[in-house]
Order: C-alpha cells, then sequence, then structure tokens
C-alpha cells in the first residue's frame, strides 16, 4: 500500500493534473467551436443554431468531468453542480430561442454568461489554493460583463453572433492560460 495516495499533497496535485487536462480540451473546443461559429455568424442557419447548442452541452459535460474530480479530491462541487443545472437549461433555451432569431439567441447566451460567469468566479475563489486559478476568476468576472453586453446588443439592429465567437475563444484563452499555471503550480 502507498501511504502517500492518501495525502492532501497527493489530492491536491492529482486533482491538478486532472483539472489541467479538462482546461486543454476545453481550450481546444472553445477555439474550434469559434472558427465555425464565426463562418456563419450573420445568419442562423442549421450550422449555427446546432453549434449554439453544442456549446452548453460540452460545458455541461465538462462540469460534470469536474465535478467528479472535485468530489474525489475533496474540493467544491456545489458551484459545479449549479454550472450543470445552467448549462441544462441553456440548452433548452437555445433550442427554442434559435427559432426566434439571433437577437433571442443573444438574450439567452447574455442571461447564460452573466449567470454562469458568475458561478465561475466563485468556485475559482474557492480553488485559489489550488493555484492557476486567476484566469478562472478574471475570465467569470469578465463572463458577466460580457453576458449584460449579449443582451444589450439582442436590441440593436444588425445584431450577430461573431461577438460570441469571440467571447467563446477569449474564454478558451483563459482556460489555456489557466492549464499552463497549473502545470506550474503542479510540478512545484
Amino acid at each position: 500500500m502507498n501511504a502517500t495516495l492518501a495525502t492532501p499533497a497527493h489530492t491536491t496535485a492529482s486533482a491538478s493534473t486532472a483539472l489541467r487536462r479538462l482546461y486543454l480540451v476545453r481550450f481546444a473546443f472553445a477555439a474550434a467551436w469559434a472558427g465555425l461559429l464565426f463562418t456563419s455568424a450573420d445568419t442562423l442557419g442549421a450550422l449555427g443554431a446546432t453549434l449554439l447548442v453544442i456549446y452548453p452541452l460540452f460545458d455541461m459535460a465538462c462540469a460534470i468531468v469536474d465535478a467528479r474530480a472535485a468530489r474525489a479530491s475533496g474540493g467544491p462541487v456545489r458551484g459545479l453542480y449549479a454550472n450543470i443545472a445552467l448549462s441544462a437549461l441553456t440548452t433548452a433555451g437555445l433550442a427554442a430561442a434559435a427559432a426566434s432569431g439571433i437577437p433571442a439567441v443573444l438574450r439567452v447566451w447574455g442571461a447564460w454568461a452573466i449567470t454562469a460567469g458568475l458561478v465561475q468566479l466563485v468556485v475559482g475563489v474557492l480553488r485559489r489554493g489550488m493555484g492557476g486559478q486567476w484566469p478562472m476568476i478574471a475570465s467569470g468576472a469578465i463572463s458577466t460583463l460580457a453576458g449584460a453586453s449579449f443582451v444589450a446588443q439582442a436590441g440593436k439592429a444588425g445584431a450577430s453572433l461573431s461577438t460570441l465567437a469571440g467571447y467563446a475563444f477569449l474564454g478558451g484563452v483563459f482556460f489555456l492560460v489557466s492549464a499552463l499555471r497549473l502545470n506550474r503550480t503542479t510540478g512545484r
């Protein structure tokens, strides 16, 4: 029996490694998703509607993986469960909003960005001791502000989905930076 498996330092390192991998996957997905959405951002066709529904589904799957890893390491999970619920509601909301047009999509996405951003900020603060969380804290705060701008943009002429592509890509960059910072923290 290896006694190091039960130590808090090993548990934290293991959780950091799992989180780093998850963050790298999230970056790659966000970059690819943003590129695809940007190509169809001015209209809401089948590709755009599909991409809009896939994004919160992917976010929900990532939150489930994150919650399992956090639960196994004794980390905070309540906020992750909130994120799972928000992503599930957003998936349904975006599926309905896609039939009503870009402004409706921007309103639903904006509400999600505000609430999920607040959750991400809280989870990041609770995970500060793990290291690599300042990008997640900043991303949560920026998401909240961006969500408000999406809702405001929905009321203007010429609303486009291109801002969502930029938002997703920037969020992916924050995941990449956090993954790299976790790598430095885990290596110590």
